[in-house]
């Protein structure tokens, strides 16, 4: 006679594949970047050994150099006061594009005449070399902080305008006819349907401007030197002088940087409509 077992122990039974299965998918994620990141160091170090000769070593410095750089109290004092300075360049200049990113978006998307007549000039803004814009800018705005804000601003502003317009443009069409049969106005039909439609798109353009704001805020500050220094300062100033360790330190630093606020945005994008869209798609 068979006997059926305890409703505890089959519980147990049937999670614990789940949970394997859980910590294999968690042990998938980080391991291939872990693993690609070891061979990294590998052929950095291979370069710096092998290929380079002692006297042109300078080039690319070994990372042990680059991480005692780093730690060197002088080298990273000065590369916080920057990360600093940059980091505020580059959330200022964030916040106004996507404020600017956004209005521009929904006025596109109010009248085809309108997007018709405006889009051509975010295309044609996404174009036009940045550094080709940049004295223009330095005559008329200054070397300093505004200067930075609005290269900052141009970079990273299309994402924003082609993300939102996208998204306010993609509602369901049957979504769109039952609020016409509610004969809702124009007011409601945009924030009650567009605009949370919308969001991850809204939430995706965000976190590409994200990156594209630091490096705004990067070039914006190694062509604009007057002021305050930040992290675009530094790499000239190493640059001059042939200070590759620091240079390199100062690189990761910067890249890191953008890694971080798209990681931010990426959270706030989870936390906002995760509950209802796989924002990871």
């Amino acid at each position: 006679m068979t006997t059926t077992p305890p409703a505890p122990l089959k519980n147990r039974t049937l999670m614990r594949p789940a949970t394997v299965k859980k910590s294999r998918s968690k042990t998938m994620t980080w391991l291939p970047p872990i693993l690609v990141f070891l061979a990294l160091i590998g052929v950095w170090y291979a370069i710096t050994y092998l290929v380079l000769d002692e006297k042109r070593r300078f080039l690319m410095p070994p990372p042990h150099e680059v991480v005692a750089a780093f730690f060197d109290p002088d080298t990273l004092s000065e590369i916080l006061v920057a990360l600093g300075r940059t980091t505020a360049v580059a959330l200022v200049g964030l916040a106004i594009a996507i404020v600017i990113g956004v209005v521009w978006a929904v006025a596109m998307s109010q009248a085809k005449w309108v997007e018709r007549s405006l889009y051509p000039y975010a295309v044609v803004l996404q174009c036009i070399p940045i550094l080709a814009l940049v004295p223009l800018i330095g005559f008329w705005f200054g070397f300093e902080y505004p200067a930075r804000i609005i290269v900052c601003v141009m970079i990273a502003l299309f994402p924003m305008v082609s993300n939102t317009l996208f998204g306010l443009q993609s509602v369901d069409p049957g979504q769109r006819e039952l609020f016409q049969l509610q004969r809702a106005n124009r007011w409601t039909v945009l924030t009650k349907l567009e605009f949370p439609a919308a969001l991850p798109a809204i939430f995706a353009g965000m976190r590409i401007s994200a990156g594209l704001a630091v490096v705004g805020a990067i070039v914006g500050d190694f062509f604009f030197r007057r002021g305050e220094p930040g992290l675009g300062s530094l790499l000239s100033t190493y640059t001059a002088r042939l200070r590759s360790a620091e240079l390199f330190a100062t690189i990761f630093v910067a890249a890191l940087l953008g890694v971080a606020i798209f990681a931010l945005f990426g959270w706030i994008g989870k936390r906002a409509v995760g509950r209802w869209y796989d924002f990871s798609a």
